[in-house]
Protein backbone atom coordinates (compact mmCIF):
# COMPACT_ATOMS: atom_id res chain seq x y z
CA UNK A 1 0.00 0.00 0.00
CA UNK A 2 3.02 2.29 0.00
CA UNK A 3 2.41 2.98 -3.68
CA UNK A 4 -1.19 3.92 -2.93
CA UNK A 5 -0.07 6.19 -0.10
CA UNK A 6 2.41 8.03 -2.26
CA UNK A 7 -0.06 8.51 -5.12
CA UNK A 8 -2.67 9.82 -2.70
CA UNK A 9 -0.12 12.22 -1.22
CA UNK A 10 -1.00 11.25 2.41
CA UNK A 11 2.52 10.99 3.74
CA UNK A 12 4.15 7.93 5.36
CA UNK A 13 1.52 5.40 6.24
CA UNK A 14 0.98 1.65 6.59
CA UNK A 15 -1.95 1.78 4.26
CA UNK A 16 -4.50 3.92 2.50
CA UNK A 17 -6.26 6.26 4.93
CA UNK A 18 -9.63 5.58 3.42
CA UNK A 19 -9.24 1.86 4.06
CA UNK A 20 -7.92 2.50 7.57
CA UNK A 21 -10.97 4.55 8.38
CA UNK A 22 -13.19 1.61 7.47
CA UNK A 23 -11.29 -0.81 9.78
CA UNK A 24 -11.87 -1.35 13.43
CA UNK A 25 -9.07 -1.02 16.02
CA UNK A 26 -8.37 -4.74 15.97
CA UNK A 27 -8.12 -4.85 12.18
CA UNK A 28 -5.83 -1.87 12.20
CA UNK A 29 -3.49 -3.43 14.71
CA UNK A 30 -3.39 -6.63 12.68
CA UNK A 31 -2.69 -4.66 9.51
CA UNK A 32 0.16 -2.82 11.19
CA UNK A 33 1.83 -6.13 11.91
CA UNK A 34 1.74 -7.11 8.21
CA UNK A 35 4.11 -5.93 5.54
CA UNK A 36 2.67 -2.99 3.58
CA UNK A 37 3.79 -4.27 0.17
CA UNK A 38 3.35 -7.40 -1.81
CA UNK A 39 5.70 -8.96 -4.39
CA UNK A 40 3.83 -7.34 -7.29
CA UNK A 41 4.17 -3.88 -5.73
CA UNK A 42 7.87 -4.43 -5.11
CA UNK A 43 8.36 -5.42 -8.75
CA UNK A 44 6.59 -2.25 -9.96
CA UNK A 45 8.66 -0.03 -7.64
CA UNK A 46 11.93 -1.68 -8.69
CA UNK A 47 11.08 -1.17 -12.37
CA UNK A 48 10.14 2.46 -11.75
CA UNK A 49 13.43 3.06 -9.95
CA UNK A 50 15.42 1.65 -12.85
CA UNK A 51 13.53 3.76 -15.40
CA UNK A 52 14.05 6.87 -13.31
CA UNK A 53 17.79 6.22 -13.07
CA UNK A 54 17.77 5.65 -9.30
CA UNK A 55 21.05 4.08 -8.31
CA UNK A 56 22.06 3.80 -11.96
CA UNK A 57 20.39 0.36 -12.32
CA UNK A 58 19.43 -2.77 -10.37
CA UNK A 59 20.95 -3.17 -6.94
CA UNK A 60 21.79 -6.32 -5.10
CA UNK A 61 20.20 -5.15 -1.86
CA UNK A 62 16.76 -3.67 -1.21
CA UNK A 63 16.28 -0.12 -2.56
CA UNK A 64 14.85 2.64 -0.42
CA UNK A 65 11.40 3.75 -1.52
CA UNK A 66 11.50 6.78 -3.86
CA UNK A 67 10.42 10.06 -2.27
CA UNK A 68 6.77 10.90 -2.56
CA UNK A 69 5.95 13.55 -5.17
CA UNK A 70 2.77 15.40 -6.06
CA UNK A 71 1.97 16.75 -9.50
CA UNK A 72 2.88 20.25 -8.36
CA UNK A 73 6.39 19.10 -7.48
CA UNK A 74 7.17 17.75 -10.95
CA UNK A 75 9.71 19.76 -12.96
CA UNK A 76 8.24 22.15 -15.58
CA UNK A 77 9.75 20.14 -18.44
CA UNK A 78 7.79 17.07 -17.41
CA UNK A 79 4.59 19.05 -16.89
CA UNK A 80 4.92 20.45 -20.43
CA UNK A 81 5.08 16.89 -21.76
CA UNK A 82 2.03 15.88 -19.74
CA UNK A 83 -0.07 18.92 -20.64
CA UNK A 84 0.81 18.66 -24.34
CA UNK A 85 -0.77 15.19 -24.44
CA UNK A 86 -4.11 16.31 -22.96
CA UNK A 87 -7.20 17.21 -25.02
CA UNK A 88 -7.45 20.89 -25.82
CA UNK A 89 -10.82 21.12 -24.05
CA UNK A 90 -9.12 20.23 -20.73
CA UNK A 91 -6.44 22.91 -20.90
CA UNK A 92 -8.56 25.97 -19.95
CA UNK A 93 -9.76 24.20 -16.78
CA UNK A 94 -6.23 23.10 -15.99
CA UNK A 95 -5.00 26.69 -16.27
CA UNK A 96 -7.38 27.65 -13.45
CA UNK A 97 -5.88 25.20 -10.95
CA UNK A 98 -2.93 27.34 -9.91
CA UNK A 99 -0.49 29.98 -11.08
CA UNK A 100 2.17 27.42 -11.92
CA UNK A 101 -0.10 25.48 -14.27
CA UNK A 102 -1.31 28.66 -15.92
CA UNK A 103 2.29 29.80 -16.51
CA UNK A 104 3.30 26.45 -17.97
CA UNK A 105 0.29 26.44 -20.29
CA UNK A 106 1.67 29.62 -21.88
CA UNK A 107 4.68 27.62 -23.11
CA UNK A 108 4.96 27.76 -26.90
CA UNK A 109 6.09 24.14 -27.04
CA UNK A 110 2.62 22.93 -26.05
CA UNK A 111 0.87 24.90 -28.79
CA UNK A 112 3.45 24.19 -31.47
CA UNK A 113 3.00 20.47 -30.84
CA UNK A 114 -0.78 20.80 -30.93
CA UNK A 115 -0.53 22.67 -34.22
CA UNK A 116 1.61 19.92 -35.69
CA UNK A 117 -0.77 17.20 -34.52
CA UNK A 118 -4.17 18.77 -35.10
CA UNK A 119 -3.39 21.07 -37.99
CA UNK A 120 -1.05 18.89 -39.99
CA UNK A 121 -3.40 18.91 -42.96
CA UNK A 122 -3.54 22.74 -42.85
CA UNK A 123 0.22 23.28 -42.66
CA UNK A 124 0.39 24.51 -46.26
CA UNK A 125 -2.03 27.43 -45.85
CA UNK A 126 0.12 29.59 -43.53
CA UNK A 127 1.44 32.69 -45.30
CA UNK A 128 0.23 35.26 -47.86
CA UNK A 129 -2.50 34.63 -50.43
CA UNK A 130 -4.36 36.48 -53.14
CA UNK A 131 -8.10 35.70 -53.43
CA UNK A 132 -9.60 35.23 -56.86
CA UNK A 133 -12.20 38.02 -56.81
CA UNK A 134 -12.18 39.00 -60.45
CA UNK A 135 -10.28 42.25 -61.04
CA UNK A 136 -10.28 43.28 -57.37
CA UNK A 137 -7.96 40.67 -55.84
CA UNK A 138 -6.93 41.14 -52.23
CA UNK A 139 -4.36 40.26 -49.58
CA UNK A 140 -4.95 37.42 -47.11
CA UNK A 141 -2.53 36.57 -44.30
CA UNK A 142 -3.00 33.17 -42.60
CA UNK A 143 -1.37 32.91 -39.17
CA UNK A 144 -1.40 30.79 -36.00
CA UNK A 145 -3.00 32.74 -33.15
CA UNK A 146 -3.29 30.88 -29.85
CA UNK A 147 -5.89 28.14 -30.25
CA UNK A 148 -6.71 29.13 -33.83
CA UNK A 149 -5.40 29.41 -37.34
CA UNK A 150 -6.93 32.66 -38.62
CA UNK A 151 -7.17 34.07 -42.13
CA UNK A 152 -6.95 37.88 -41.94
CA UNK A 153 -7.93 39.96 -44.95
CA UNK A 154 -5.70 43.07 -45.08
CA UNK A 155 -7.41 46.22 -46.36
CA UNK A 156 -5.86 49.58 -47.28
CA UNK A 157 -6.71 52.60 -45.12
CA UNK A 158 -9.55 54.84 -46.14
CA UNK A 159 -8.92 57.01 -49.17
CA UNK A 160 -6.87 59.17 -49.43
CA UNK A 161 -5.00 58.63 -46.14
CA UNK A 162 -2.16 56.61 -47.64
CA UNK A 163 0.11 56.89 -44.59
CA UNK A 164 -2.47 55.42 -42.20
CA UNK A 165 -1.99 51.79 -41.06
CA UNK A 166 -3.64 48.88 -42.82
CA UNK A 167 -7.01 47.60 -41.65
CA UNK A 168 -7.80 43.90 -41.33
CA UNK A 169 -10.74 41.64 -40.62
CA UNK A 170 -11.01 37.85 -40.10
CA UNK A 171 -12.50 35.76 -42.90
CA UNK A 172 -12.14 32.30 -41.38
CA UNK A 173 -10.57 30.46 -38.50
CA UNK A 174 -9.64 26.87 -37.70
CA UNK A 175 -10.46 25.84 -34.15
CA UNK A 176 -7.83 23.92 -32.17
CA UNK A 177 -9.77 22.95 -29.06
CA UNK A 178 -10.46 19.36 -30.05
CA UNK A 179 -7.82 16.69 -29.60
CA UNK A 180 -7.75 14.93 -32.96
CA UNK A 181 -9.84 17.15 -35.23
CA UNK A 182 -10.09 20.80 -36.22
CA UNK A 183 -13.26 22.79 -36.84
CA UNK A 184 -13.42 25.37 -39.64
CA UNK A 185 -15.51 28.47 -38.96
CA UNK A 186 -16.55 31.23 -41.36
CA UNK A 187 -16.10 34.70 -39.85
CA UNK A 188 -17.71 36.64 -42.70
CA UNK A 189 -20.77 38.74 -41.90
CA UNK A 190 -21.98 40.26 -38.65
CA UNK A 191 -23.56 37.34 -36.77
CA UNK A 192 -20.44 35.72 -35.37
CA UNK A 193 -18.61 32.49 -36.27
CA UNK A 194 -20.50 29.79 -38.13
CA UNK A 195 -19.75 26.55 -39.91
CA UNK A 196 -17.43 26.63 -42.92
CA UNK A 197 -15.16 24.39 -44.94
CA UNK A 198 -11.62 24.57 -46.32
CA UNK A 199 -10.42 22.46 -49.21
CA UNK A 200 -6.72 22.31 -49.98
CA UNK A 201 -6.58 22.00 -53.75
CA UNK A 202 -2.79 21.77 -53.92
CA UNK A 203 0.23 23.10 -52.09
CA UNK A 204 -0.12 26.67 -53.38
CA UNK A 205 -3.90 26.85 -53.68
CA UNK A 206 -6.88 26.35 -51.39
CA UNK A 207 -10.54 27.31 -51.29
CA UNK A 208 -13.02 28.30 -48.59
CA UNK A 209 -16.75 27.71 -48.48
CA UNK A 210 -19.36 28.98 -46.06
CA UNK A 211 -22.02 26.42 -45.17
CA UNK A 212 -24.35 28.95 -43.53
CA UNK A 213 -24.51 31.99 -45.81
CA UNK A 214 -27.71 33.13 -44.09
CA UNK A 215 -25.38 34.40 -41.33
CA UNK A 216 -24.11 37.01 -43.82
CA UNK A 217 -27.54 38.56 -44.37
CA UNK A 218 -28.83 41.58 -42.47
CA UNK A 219 -32.37 42.27 -41.36
CA UNK A 220 -32.48 45.44 -43.42
CA UNK A 221 -31.75 43.58 -46.63
CA UNK A 222 -29.23 44.54 -49.32
CA UNK A 223 -29.53 48.25 -48.62
CA UNK A 224 -28.38 47.82 -45.03
CA UNK A 225 -25.60 45.48 -46.17
CA UNK A 226 -24.44 48.05 -48.72
CA UNK A 227 -24.44 50.91 -46.21
CA UNK A 228 -22.46 48.81 -43.74
CA UNK A 229 -19.97 47.72 -46.41
CA UNK A 230 -19.55 51.33 -47.58
CA UNK A 231 -18.71 52.54 -44.08
CA UNK A 232 -16.14 49.75 -43.69
CA UNK A 233 -14.65 50.04 -47.18
CA UNK A 234 -14.63 53.82 -47.62
CA UNK A 235 -15.30 55.22 -44.16
CA UNK A 236 -18.21 57.30 -45.43
CA UNK A 237 -21.80 57.18 -46.65
CA UNK A 238 -22.98 57.31 -50.24
CA UNK A 239 -24.38 60.80 -49.59
CA UNK A 240 -20.83 61.97 -48.83
CA UNK A 241 -19.69 60.96 -52.33
CA UNK A 242 -20.98 63.64 -54.65
CA UNK A 243 -19.45 62.42 -57.91
CA UNK A 244 -21.63 60.13 -59.95
CA UNK A 245 -18.70 58.28 -61.56
CA UNK A 246 -17.24 57.35 -58.19
CA UNK A 247 -20.64 56.20 -56.95
CA UNK A 248 -20.93 53.90 -59.96
CA UNK A 249 -17.51 52.36 -59.30
CA UNK A 250 -18.32 51.79 -55.62
CA UNK A 251 -21.69 50.21 -56.32
CA UNK A 252 -20.13 48.00 -59.01
CA UNK A 253 -17.50 46.72 -56.57
CA UNK A 254 -20.09 45.94 -53.89
CA UNK A 255 -22.30 43.98 -56.30
CA UNK A 256 -19.36 42.05 -57.70
CA UNK A 257 -17.58 41.16 -54.45
CA UNK A 258 -20.66 40.37 -52.35
CA UNK A 259 -21.75 37.58 -54.66
CA UNK A 260 -18.84 35.41 -53.48
CA UNK A 261 -20.14 35.16 -49.87
CA UNK A 262 -16.68 34.13 -48.65
CA UNK A 263 -16.62 31.14 -51.02
CA UNK A 264 -13.26 31.88 -52.58
CA UNK A 265 -10.15 30.36 -54.10
CA UNK A 266 -6.78 31.63 -52.90
CA UNK A 267 -3.39 31.45 -54.60
CA UNK A 268 -0.11 31.82 -52.75
CA UNK A 269 1.98 34.94 -53.17
CA UNK A 270 5.49 35.65 -51.93
CA UNK A 271 7.18 38.80 -50.73
CA UNK A 272 9.85 39.96 -53.18
CA UNK A 273 13.43 38.96 -52.38
CA UNK A 274 15.72 41.70 -51.11
CA UNK A 275 19.32 42.41 -52.07
CA UNK A 276 21.90 44.42 -50.12
CA UNK A 277 22.38 46.89 -52.97
CA UNK A 278 18.68 47.72 -53.36
CA UNK A 279 18.07 51.42 -52.94
CA UNK A 280 15.04 50.73 -50.76
CA UNK A 281 13.65 47.52 -49.43
CA UNK A 282 11.15 45.87 -51.78
CA UNK A 283 7.76 44.91 -50.43
CA UNK A 284 4.11 45.93 -50.29
CA UNK A 285 2.91 49.51 -50.69
CA UNK A 286 -0.50 51.18 -50.49
CA UNK A 287 -1.18 53.88 -53.04
CA UNK A 288 -3.75 56.30 -54.38
CA UNK A 289 -5.70 55.19 -57.46
CA UNK A 290 -7.98 58.10 -58.16
CA UNK A 291 -11.66 57.21 -58.11
CA UNK A 292 -10.85 53.60 -57.25
CA UNK A 293 -9.50 54.58 -53.84
CA UNK A 294 -6.38 53.04 -52.29
CA UNK A 295 -4.89 49.80 -53.58
CA UNK A 296 -1.97 47.52 -52.71
CA UNK A 297 1.06 47.15 -54.99
CA UNK A 298 4.09 44.89 -54.70
CA UNK A 299 7.45 46.49 -55.52
CA UNK A 300 10.19 44.16 -56.79
CA UNK A 301 13.59 44.58 -58.49
CA UNK A 302 14.69 42.75 -61.63
CA UNK A 303 18.19 43.64 -62.72
CA UNK A 304 18.12 47.19 -64.03
CA UNK A 305 14.37 47.51 -63.78
CA UNK A 306 11.92 47.89 -60.92
CA UNK A 307 8.36 46.68 -61.28
CA UNK A 308 5.11 47.25 -59.46
CA UNK A 309 2.51 44.48 -59.50
CA UNK A 310 -1.05 44.97 -58.33
CA UNK A 311 -2.15 42.82 -55.40
CA UNK A 312 -5.51 44.57 -55.35
CA UNK A 313 -6.98 45.96 -58.54
CA UNK A 314 -9.95 47.55 -60.26
CA UNK A 315 -11.99 47.14 -63.47
CA UNK A 316 -9.42 49.13 -65.48
CA UNK A 317 -6.20 47.45 -64.34
CA UNK A 318 -6.95 44.13 -62.59
CA UNK A 319 -5.06 42.59 -59.71
CA UNK A 320 -2.00 40.67 -60.86
CA UNK A 321 -1.05 43.08 -63.65
CA UNK A 322 2.28 44.90 -63.75
CA UNK A 323 1.19 48.52 -63.45
CA UNK A 324 4.53 50.32 -63.75
CA UNK A 325 8.04 49.56 -64.85
CA UNK A 326 10.96 51.77 -63.85
CA UNK A 327 14.07 51.97 -66.02
CA UNK A 328 16.90 52.34 -63.54
CA UNK A 329 19.38 53.07 -66.34
CA UNK A 330 17.70 56.36 -67.18
CA UNK A 331 17.65 58.85 -64.38
CA UNK A 332 15.81 62.16 -64.78
CA UNK A 333 17.34 65.30 -63.34
CA UNK A 334 14.57 67.63 -62.25
CA UNK A 335 14.90 71.36 -63.00
CA UNK A 336 14.93 74.05 -60.33
CA UNK A 337 11.86 74.48 -58.17
CA UNK A 338 10.33 77.25 -60.28
CA UNK A 339 10.61 75.26 -63.51
CA UNK A 340 9.21 72.15 -61.79
CA UNK A 341 5.88 73.96 -61.66
CA UNK A 342 5.84 74.06 -65.45
CA UNK A 343 4.22 70.89 -66.74
CA UNK A 344 5.55 71.42 -70.26
CA UNK A 345 9.12 71.46 -68.92
CA UNK A 346 8.64 68.15 -67.11
CA UNK A 347 6.97 66.65 -70.17
CA UNK A 348 9.88 67.74 -72.36
CA UNK A 349 12.42 66.03 -70.09
CA UNK A 350 10.47 62.77 -69.97
CA UNK A 351 9.80 62.61 -73.71
CA UNK A 352 13.49 63.17 -74.44
CA UNK A 353 14.33 60.13 -72.32
CA UNK A 354 11.60 58.11 -74.00
CA UNK A 355 13.08 58.90 -77.40
CA UNK A 356 16.51 57.83 -76.15
CA UNK A 357 15.06 54.53 -74.90
CA UNK A 358 13.35 53.99 -78.25
CA UNK A 359 16.62 54.53 -80.12
CA UNK A 360 18.46 52.11 -77.85
CA UNK A 361 15.85 49.48 -78.54
CA UNK A 362 16.13 49.99 -82.29
CA UNK A 363 19.92 49.76 -82.12
CA UNK A 364 19.56 46.37 -80.49
CA UNK A 365 21.39 47.06 -77.26
CA UNK A 366 22.09 44.04 -75.08
CA UNK A 367 19.24 45.03 -72.76
CA UNK A 368 16.94 46.55 -75.35
CA UNK A 369 14.42 43.76 -75.10
CA UNK A 370 14.42 43.50 -71.33
CA UNK A 371 10.83 43.61 -70.21
CA UNK A 372 9.63 44.42 -73.74
CA UNK A 373 7.17 41.57 -73.74
CA UNK A 374 5.26 43.23 -70.91
CA UNK A 375 5.51 46.77 -72.26
CA UNK A 376 3.56 46.15 -75.44
CA UNK A 377 4.41 47.17 -78.98
CA UNK A 378 2.74 50.57 -78.82
CA UNK A 379 4.93 52.05 -76.12
CA UNK A 380 7.30 53.67 -78.61
CA UNK A 381 4.73 54.74 -81.19
CA UNK A 382 3.21 57.92 -79.69
CA UNK A 383 5.27 61.02 -80.39
CA UNK A 384 5.33 64.39 -78.61
CA UNK A 385 3.41 65.87 -81.51
CA UNK A 386 0.78 63.12 -81.44
CA UNK A 387 -0.29 62.46 -77.86
CA UNK A 388 -2.76 59.69 -77.35
CA UNK A 389 -6.27 61.09 -76.99
CA UNK A 390 -8.07 58.00 -75.71
CA UNK A 391 -8.07 58.09 -71.92
CA UNK A 392 -9.61 55.38 -69.74
CA UNK A 393 -12.09 56.26 -67.03
CA UNK A 394 -10.85 58.97 -64.72
CA UNK A 395 -11.90 60.16 -61.36
CA UNK A 396 -13.87 63.37 -60.91
CA UNK A 397 -10.72 65.11 -59.77
CA UNK A 398 -8.89 64.11 -62.94
CA UNK A 399 -6.78 61.36 -61.37
CA UNK A 400 -6.42 58.11 -63.27
CA UNK A 401 -9.25 55.68 -62.88
CA UNK A 402 -6.61 53.21 -63.86
CA UNK A 403 -3.50 52.80 -62.03
CA UNK A 404 -0.18 53.97 -61.15
CA UNK A 405 3.25 53.50 -60.24
CA UNK A 406 5.88 52.23 -58.13
CA UNK A 407 9.40 52.18 -57.01
CA UNK A 408 12.81 52.15 -58.28
CA UNK A 409 16.04 50.90 -56.95
CA UNK A 410 19.44 52.37 -57.57
CA UNK A 411 21.33 49.12 -57.82
CA UNK A 412 22.17 49.94 -61.43
CA UNK A 413 22.01 53.71 -61.19
CA UNK A 414 24.92 55.79 -62.36
CA UNK A 415 25.55 57.10 -58.86
CA UNK A 416 26.08 54.94 -55.78
CA UNK A 417 23.45 55.18 -53.03
CA UNK A 418 25.70 57.31 -50.83
CA UNK A 419 25.81 60.05 -53.47
CA UNK A 420 22.12 59.70 -54.28
CA UNK A 421 20.97 60.25 -50.70
CA UNK A 422 21.03 64.07 -50.93
CA UNK A 423 17.50 65.40 -51.24
CA UNK A 424 16.27 68.16 -53.48
CA UNK A 425 13.09 70.27 -53.36
CA UNK A 426 10.10 68.80 -55.15
CA UNK A 427 6.73 70.20 -56.20
CA UNK A 428 4.09 68.95 -58.58
CA UNK A 429 3.63 70.88 -61.82
CA UNK A 430 0.62 73.14 -62.10
CA UNK A 431 -2.28 71.22 -63.58
CA UNK A 432 -1.22 67.80 -62.24
CA UNK A 433 -3.91 66.51 -59.90
CA UNK A 434 -3.15 64.59 -56.73
CA UNK A 435 -5.53 62.61 -54.57
CA UNK A 436 -3.40 63.48 -51.56
CA UNK A 437 -1.97 67.00 -51.37
CA UNK A 438 0.13 66.08 -48.35
CA UNK A 439 2.97 64.60 -50.42
CA UNK A 440 6.67 65.05 -49.46
CA UNK A 441 8.31 68.27 -50.65
CA UNK A 442 11.76 66.71 -50.89
CA UNK A 443 12.83 63.80 -53.10
CA UNK A 444 16.01 61.75 -53.48
CA UNK A 445 15.98 60.96 -57.19
CA UNK A 446 13.77 60.39 -60.23
CA UNK A 447 13.77 57.80 -63.02
CA UNK A 448 12.00 57.34 -66.31
CA UNK A 449 9.18 54.82 -66.23
CA UNK A 450 6.11 53.59 -67.99
CA UNK A 451 2.67 53.00 -66.52
CA UNK A 452 -0.10 50.72 -67.72
CA UNK A 453 -3.48 52.31 -68.44
CA UNK A 454 -6.58 50.75 -70.01
CA UNK A 455 -10.28 51.22 -70.58
CA UNK A 456 -12.97 49.61 -68.47
CA UNK A 457 -12.70 45.83 -68.51
CA UNK A 458 -8.94 46.02 -69.19
CA UNK A 459 -9.61 46.98 -72.81
CA UNK A 460 -6.89 48.48 -75.05
CA UNK A 461 -4.11 48.31 -72.43
CA UNK A 462 -1.17 50.54 -73.22
CA UNK A 463 2.00 51.72 -71.51
CA UNK A 464 2.55 55.46 -71.32
CA UNK A 465 5.55 57.49 -70.10
CA UNK A 466 5.88 58.86 -66.61
CA UNK A 467 8.25 59.83 -63.83
CA UNK A 468 9.05 57.73 -60.77
CA UNK A 469 9.96 59.88 -57.74
CA UNK A 470 11.73 58.33 -54.75
CA UNK A 471 11.00 60.32 -51.60
CA UNK A 472 12.46 58.16 -48.82
CA UNK A 473 12.75 54.57 -47.63
CA UNK A 474 8.99 54.16 -47.31
CA UNK A 475 7.39 56.49 -49.88
CA UNK A 476 7.50 57.08 -53.61
CA UNK A 477 5.31 58.55 -56.30
CA UNK A 478 4.54 58.37 -59.99
CA UNK A 479 3.53 61.19 -62.35
CA UNK A 480 1.34 60.08 -65.26
CA UNK A 481 2.07 62.52 -68.06
CA UNK A 482 -0.88 61.79 -70.32
CA UNK A 483 -3.34 61.74 -67.44
CA UNK A 484 -1.74 64.73 -65.71
CA UNK A 485 -2.08 62.99 -62.39
CA UNK A 486 0.10 61.94 -59.48
CA UNK A 487 -0.07 58.84 -57.27
CA UNK A 488 1.54 58.60 -53.84
CA UNK A 489 2.61 55.29 -52.27
CA UNK A 490 3.46 54.41 -48.69
CA UNK A 491 4.99 51.18 -47.38
CA UNK A 492 2.80 48.60 -45.64
CA UNK A 493 4.30 48.52 -42.14
CA UNK A 494 3.46 44.95 -41.19
CA UNK A 495 5.47 41.80 -40.53
CA UNK A 496 4.38 38.76 -42.52
CA UNK A 497 5.62 35.29 -41.60
CA UNK A 498 5.83 32.29 -43.91
CA UNK A 499 5.83 34.69 -46.87
CA UNK A 500 9.40 34.53 -48.21
CA UNK A 501 9.96 33.02 -51.63
CA UNK A 502 12.03 29.81 -51.55
CA UNK A 503 14.10 31.18 -54.46
CA UNK A 504 14.18 34.14 -56.89
CA UNK A 505 12.95 31.76 -59.58
CA UNK A 506 9.93 30.83 -57.47
CA UNK A 507 9.09 34.51 -57.00
CA UNK A 508 9.31 35.22 -60.73
CA UNK A 509 7.11 32.22 -61.46
CA UNK A 510 4.57 33.46 -58.94
CA UNK A 511 4.42 36.86 -60.69
CA UNK A 512 3.79 35.18 -64.03
CA UNK A 513 1.04 33.02 -62.58
CA UNK A 514 -0.97 35.84 -60.99
CA UNK A 515 -0.58 38.00 -64.09
CA UNK A 516 -1.79 35.23 -66.39
CA UNK A 517 -5.08 34.99 -64.48
CA UNK A 518 -6.19 38.42 -65.71
CA UNK A 519 -4.37 38.69 -69.04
Amino acid sequence: MAVCARLCGVGPSRGCRRRQQRRGPAETAAADSEPDTDPEEERIEASAAVLAGVGGGLCAGPSPPPPRCSLLELPPELLVEIFASLPGTDLPSLAQVCTKFRRILHTDTIWRRRCREVLHRYRHILGLWQPDIGPYGGLLNVVVDGLFIIGWMYLPPHDPHVDDPMRFKPLFRIHLMERKAATVECMYGHKGPHHGHIQIVKKDEFSTKCNQTDHHRMSGGRQEEFRTWLREEWGRTLEDIFHEHMQELILMKFIYTSQYDNCLTYRRIYLPPSRPDDLIKPGLFKGTYGSHGLEIVMLSFHGRRARGTKITGDPNIPAGQQTVEIDLRHRIQLPDLENQRNFNELSRLVLEVRERVRQEQQEGGHEAGEGRGQQGPRESQPSPAQPRVEVPSRGPDGTPGEDSGKPGDASAAAEPPAQCGQGQPFVLPVGVSSRNEDYPRTCRMCFYGTGLIAGHGFTSPERTPGVFILFDEDRFGFVWLELKSFSLYSRVQATFRNADAPSPQAFDEMLKNIQSLTS
